[in-house]
This record gives structure tokens, sequence and C-alpha cells, in this order.
């Protein structure tokens, strides 16, 4: 593929087997060469994901001395600055810090391991200064797990492999959303050589979900071919890819697909965006073990996807 393809859901949810069994063949395609698709037919309203982005962005306009009271770093909760993570570091590419601002929150619910609970499940931190914010991000969440369950639903029958295959390894998993801002060029003036908005990286759990505005510095992905090539925009979309987990798990059938959000552009020199990206991952215990051929082409060693997924988190925090 040359071009991320768009799939409709709306089959898969309301259709018969056949109907299903076609969406699980282009869902397989599309991860099979170029490891990015767009989903239509979701279900997720498009009033909620506009009033969640304008709660973010009253929160980001407050004064840094506001902001700074939640301030987090990488995998913890709360207000990321500018200048605590660089994608680019994750794949080995020493890069400036990527030209964002970060709002990040997650599941919270422990399981009663104190070292498993204080990486992925801390409790979420909430602005007093925004408190719709709350509500609108917990539905949000909400959604957005059953949404990457019937994915990885999706995922497994395209695979030919029993419905609950993934997500029975998915009970009581960990995942992360981060709400981010991309500020204007006139705000944060010209980029350093090499620095982007986000830099070039893969994803690291199973399946992300992004909710996102159409832009001039915005998302490019990797071809086989060697190519950046722009992602295309759709209204009420998401544009869905999967992490080096599900990679691994699939043995390398699937691409975990290098992609980078461009910084901003001269053209636009007043374009600020803000996207809403889900991560979905595992239970933190979880071993992982390549699947093997005919669907899997690489066998990997196990891993425990914790152990796994903290290594990765560590390589881009600043």
């Amino acid at each position: 593929m040359k071009s991320v393809p768009i799939i409709d859901l709306t089959p898969w949810f309301h259709g018969g087997d056949d109907d299903r069994a076609k969406v699980a063949g282009q869902v397989d395609a599309a991860l099979r060469e170029i490891g990015f698709l767009l989903v239509t037919g979701h279900g997720v309203p498009a009033g909620l994901r506009a009033d969640l982005r304008d709660a973010a962005k009253r929160f980001f306009g407050l004064p840094h001395a506001v902001k700074d009271r939640y301030a987090a770093t990488v995998g913890e909760r709360g207000w990321l600055p500018p200048g605590v993570e660089a994608n680019g570091y994750a794949e080995g590419t020493p890069t400036p810090p990527d030209l964002k601002e970060t709002f990040a929150v997650g599941a919270d619910q422990p399981i009663g391991r104190p070292e498993i609970d204080a990486a992925w499940f801390p409790s979420n931190v909430w602005p007093a200064e925004v408190p719709e914010l709350q509500g609108l991000v917990t539905d949000y969440l909400g959604r957005m797990r059953a949404l990457a369950d019937e994915l990885l639903v999706i995922c497994a029958a395209a695979l030919g492999l029993p419905d609950d295959f993934f997500t029975s390894r998915a009970t009581h998993p960990s995942y992360t959303m981060n709400i981010n801002r991309y500020p204007p060029l006139s705000q944060v003036g010209e980029p350093e050589p090499g620095q982007f908005r986000i830099g070039p990286h893969t994803d690291f759990g199973t399946v992300t979900i992004l909710e996102r505005q159409p832009g001039v510095g915005g998302l490019q992905v990797f071809t086989l071919d060697g190519e950046w090539i722009d992602a295309p925009f759709v209204a009420d979309s998401f544009t869905i890819n999967i992490g080096d987990l599900l990679a691994r798990w699939t043995g390398d059938r699937w691409r975990s697909t290098r992609h980078r959000v461009l910084p901003p552009d001269p053209t636009a020199p007043d374009e600020e965006l803000v996207s809403l990206i889900y991560f979905y991952e595992c239970d933190p215990l979880a071993e992982v073990e390549s699947l093997a051929p005919p669907i899997g082409r690489v066998a990997y060693e196990p891993v425990v996807a914790s152990d796994y997924l903290l290594e990765k988190l560590r390589a881009i925090t600043v």
C-alpha cells in the first residue's frame, strides 16, 4: 500500500459473518502492508470529542505557573510541559525535544501489586481550573477502551484466532491517553534542526487510537518503500495503528510503523492543533510470545508486557 486505507466498521458492528470477515481481511491487509488505517462507523459521538478538545484548550490556555501545579514527566499523570519528551530517542535517534505540551491521563484502578500499580495505575490528576475536563475524559476513556477491545477482537478474527485471544490478556489493562497541544510557529519560533512536533518513532503497545485535526504540520507515515507520506484526514474518523508489542506478538506479520508529526510550517504560522491519542496495551503481567508460523514470521523471545513497555518509556524521557 502506498496510502493509508479507510475502513468502515459499520459492517463489522451491524453485518453478518461475511461482512465481518471482509472487514477483518481489510484490517489484516492494512496492518501487513502499512501498519495504519482510518476507521469510520466507530460509534463515538463527534460532540464528545469536540467538547473534550475545547476543555483541553481551556487547560492549555492557563498561565504556565498554574499548569505547573500539575507538572509530570513521561509515564506519569498530569501536565507534561514542553521539553520533557523526545520520541526520536525510542529508535536511537537523538533529536531536540518534541514541540508539544501534553495532558496525560490513563488507567487508575490498581491491581494490588505496588510495583505494578505505581508504574501503570497511578491516580489521575484533574485541574480544578477546568472542572468539566474530568467528566469528559472519563467518558471518552470508557469509549476508547470499548473500541480498543473491539479492534483487538477484529485483529483476532483477521488471524483466524478465537475472538478473545488478545482481549483475554487485557482484562485489567494498562492504557494512557495523551492530549497533545502543538503550538503555532508564531509562539515557538523556528524549530531546531531535526526538531518535530513529534519525532520519528513507533508506538509501544497494542493498538493506538488517534483523533486528530487536519494541518500543514500534521501526521506522516513511513512506507515499505522508504517514503514519508501524509496520512489522509477524513472527518469523523479515527486513525489507527499498532505498536511494537502487538507486532512482536504476531511475529512481525503486522507492522509497527514509524510515524512523525511535522514541525509547524512557515506557510501556516498560526496553526495550532490538539490531538487525542489513546495508547492501549494489555495486562501488565501478561506474557507476550510470538505466534508461530504460518501467522508469525519472526520468533521473538517472550517478554512480560510491563518490563518491555517500561524500557521503551524510559528511552523517550528527556
